[in-house]
């Protein structure tokens, strides 16, 4: 059996085709990501999808959701996060996905989303040995953080701090140069959200740190590439250090130097000072020194109750 996960993110819609492999770990047949930002007003405090921005999400969710069907996937199901959850015209894009699909695309609150999050890095093999560690997700509507004692999910909370979110609301110009002010505003937010929530800072004695999200998948896509290896190549550890050095690099270039940067997505390179400066809060708030990095998140999580 084989199934399909079509994530409709923020900053990103991506597929997840997978099946159990013999003596039943969960293996991925295909894997895709389009570089479409359905969540442009997300900062606003009535966030509203724009229709441009719904004619392009609804064209990539059908394109993937045809692709999985051409790879033979048995169930498909489409989830939309926190663009899709907080816009006000949410429900107006769902309708149209549908009506493009077939299929009933439903919109995961954001505590469901922390969870599935969860259970997407239960599958991953190289972090069998984690017992107690933190796990942070960013994306580009929100921050998903949960904490796990002998595996078992502890507590969890969604936070809105996604980098495209905070982009809006922090940086005047994308294009320009992200000065030390967008930093220390970003950082300080971050920061005075994270002390709000309740979920516990600094990481406790012992426990290991996990990163997900497109972010650190691009910290290592820059490393690889500086390299000249694949990214599978590059250590999974991510280490806060490096997330510094990038950005005094890349800070100070303006958005047409950013986007030549080998490794880094040309769609991403606004958004990406923001969300180094978001972890490098979060890791400052949590005396955090390295991210596991994990690609398997959210998609897995289904994927692995689909076939359960």
């Amino acid at each position: 059996m084989r199934v399909a996960v079509v994530d409709i993110g923020s900053n990103s819609i991506k597929l997840l085709v997978a099946a159990r492999a013999p003596g039943g770990p969960l293996v991925e047949v295909a894997t895709r990501t389009l570089d479409v930002r359905i969540s442009g007003g997300i900062g606003s405090d009535r966030p509203r999808l724009g229709r441009q921005a719904m004619e392009q999400g609804v064209a990539a969710v059908a394109g993937l959701v045809s692709e999985a069907r051409r790879l033979g996937a048995d169930v498909i199901d489409a989830v939309a996060t926190s663009a899709v959850r907080d816009a006000s015209n949410g429900r107006e894009f769902l309708d149209l996905a549908r009506a493009a699909t077939g299929l009933e695309p439903r919109i995961l609150a954001g505590l469901e989303e922390a969870d599935l999050i969860g259970r997407g890095l239960a599958t991953d093999p190289a972090l069998q040995s984690l017992r107690d560690f933190h796990v942070y997700d960013l994306g580009g509507g929100s921050l998903e953080c949960l904490s796990f004692r002998d595996r078992a999910l502890e507590r969890a909370a969604s936070l809105p701090l996604g980098c495209v979110r905070l982009l809006e609301m922090f940086v005047a110009r994308p294009s320009a140069p992200f000065d030390e002010a967008d930093a220390l505003a970003i950082g300080g937010h971050v920061r005075k959200t994270l002390r709000r929530s309740g979920f516990s800072l600094p990481v406790p004695p012992g426990f290991a740190v996990v990163g997900t999200g497109g972010t650190l998948t691009t910290v290592r896509a820059v490393a690889a590439a500086r390299r000249g290896v694949p990214l599978e190549r590059e250590s999974a550890l991510v280490k806060v250090s490096l997330l510094r050095e990038l950005l005094a690099e890349l800070g100070p270039l303006d958005l047409a130097a950013r986007r030549r940067i080998q490794g880094l997505p040309p769609a991403r390179a606004d958004v990406f000072p923001t969300a180094l400066a978001t972890f490098l809060a979060l890791a400052d708030l949590g005396a955090i020194q390295a991210f596991h990095h994990s690609l398997r998140n959210l998609r897995w999580g289904i994927a692995a109750g689909l076939l359960k």
